[in-house]
């Protein structure tokens, strides 16, 4: 009852105001990790080295069973991903964040076991599951008992908070996704998603109360354990598509090794974790893929990484930028990108993604009859003015590079074209081919925005990657992206 009702309290915390419950967990979790050093500090100076022999009485595979029972504790890893889109500077904050929880944790995990096994004698360390209190007793009285039954209390007070938190953002984040209903992603007036928190709440109310305290544990690593294999497959699956909007600010050491490796000791783990977490486990599986076919598939139109990988050696009827669009959107909110007039055009605007070899009159003539089409000029005169402008100063800006453009007649016209020529152009005067362009046309009225976007460009090709990226690309929506990602500083 004592759960349900901090349980409660949380979810009306979390509803009213994320700031508050943040501010609620940092001064918990100081509190706790507070009273934790102490409790190290004082203990470490009355173990007795003689109760750490033998290190292992039941062998390395036992550590493996244990293991699995207090993995929950490293959930915190990602509740930081979860609050991702709340976090500023994601880039630098998430990685930082998963690291020092993992260091924190890890540290004080060891530290106060290994406390604990020099105080205790065998007997009371498998005869209790409060074995840290009946430590801090040992070494400071009733009072210890008391403070540091009061800190397991915040611990899992503070898991709670937690836990309400950050799960309740992932059906937000799919209800966006349109993987579950709109309702989910409703928010209050403190922005914070009402009916996602109650639903989360509502969940952990009912398996608190319908699980004993072993299988509730259990059952939390293994959900755990499972999401932590799902996400090193889908690293190197998101990896291996090599989609180009896929651009991670950490990127993960040893790959793919470290991910296998990590895979293969999350499987052994699982293994042994017991016939009820795995069933409850399943059942999770089944209902998720039953929301995916009978509610989500309908909704969506979008293929997922691993079809990027076999459209890599398939036929290219498998192709769709649905994915990549919602990676460069992702890309877009995470670098705090915000779109200008430079971008909408380049959203909109004719690529040509020529493979076979051209001369540069046919490239100017398949330019000037889309800009005739689509403004209602006369395409002869566009060529005239384009080969004009050549004539009368180049506009190749560095070697492969140019930006051929002109005036044209009329009001309020403006519009860019993007070129990439494989096999290369040859410039008048010039020895190296030309296989980038950016192309653009304006009138009279529109000369200072047109500066503008000679400026935007310049600031565009100036990024070192920038050629690397645009050679690489592999449709017309990937040179798109090129574009709208750069670093430039945007009106």
């Amino acid at each position: 009852m004592i759960a349900v009702v901090v349980c409660l309290i949380f979810t009306f915390l979390n509803i009213f105001s994320v700031k508050v419950t943040g501010k609620i967990q940092i001064m918990l979790v100081g509190l706790l990790l507070f009273i934790l050093l102490l409790f190290i500090g004082r203990g470490f100076i009355e173990t007795q080295p003689q109760r750490y022999t033998p290190f292992m009485p039941n062998g390395f595979w036992s550590v493996i069973t244990t293991t699995g029972m207090v993995f929950v504790s490293f959930g915190g890893l990602t509740k930081v991903a979860g609050v991702a889109e709340e976090i500023n500077n994601p880039g630098r904050n998430i990685p930082l964040g998963m690291l020092s929880s993992f260091a924190v944790v890890t540290l004080i995990y060891v530290l106060a076991v290994g406390v604990t096994i020099g105080l205790l004698d065998s007997p009371d360390l498998s005869g209790s599951l409060v074995s840290l209190s009946l430590a801090a007793e040992h070494i400071s009285g009733s009072g210890g008992l008391i403070v540091l039954s009061a800190a397991a209390m915040m611990a899992f007070i503070t898991t709670a908070n937690a836990g309400i938190l950050s799960a309740s953002r992932v059906p937000l984040a799919m209800s966006r996704d349109k993987l579950m209903p709109t309702s989910f992603s409703r928010t209050g007036k403190a922005g914070t998603p009402i009916i996602s928190i109650c639903i989360t709440s509502l969940f952990m109310i009912t398996v608190i109360l319908l699980l004993d305290l072993e299988n509730l544990v259990k059952t939390a690593s293994t959900l755990m354990i499972i999401l932590f294999i799902f996400a090193n497959v889908s690293v190197i699956i998101m990896h291996e598509s090599r989609i180009q909007n896929y651009r991670p600010v950490f990127k993960m050491p040893l790959y793919p090794f470290l991910n296998i490796a990590a895979i293969i000791v999350y499987v052994f783990i699982l293994i042994e974790m017991g016939a009820v977490p795995l069933l409850i486990s399943l059942a999770f599986f089944l209902f998720g893929v039953a929301i995916y076919f009978f509610y989500a598939r309908s909704r969506i139109d979008r293929v997922s990484a691993l079809t990027h990988i076999v459209r890599r050696i398939t036929a290219k009827e498998l192709e769709n930028a649905s994915l990549d669009n919602e990676l460069r959107d992702i890309v877009l909110e995470r670098n705090n990108i915000k779109e200008d007039r430079f971008d909408g055009i380049v959203r909109h605007c004719k690529i040509l993604d020529l493979k076979e070899k051209k001369t540069t009159d046919e490239v100017f003539r398949m330019i000037s009859a889309h800009f005739a089409e689509k403004w209602s000029l006369d395409k002869e005169t566009l060529f005239d003015l384009f080969r004009e402008r050549e004539i009368q100063s180049a506009t190749i800006i560095r070697p492969g590079l140019a930006i051929p453009h002109i005036i044209v007649p009329g009001e309020n016209c403006f519009d860019l074209m993007l070129v990439r020529c494989r096999s290369g152009l040859i410039f008048r005067g010039h020895e190296e081919p030309v296989k980038t362009f950016f192309v653009l046309m304006g009138s009279l009225d529109q000369r200072n925005y047109h500066l503008r976007a000679l400026m935007a460009i310049a600031g565009i090709v100036q990024d070192k990657y920038f050629q690397e990226m645009w050679n690489n690309a592999g449709s017309t929506e990937e040179l798109r992206d090129v574009v709208l990602l750069s670093n430039r500083k945007r009106d």
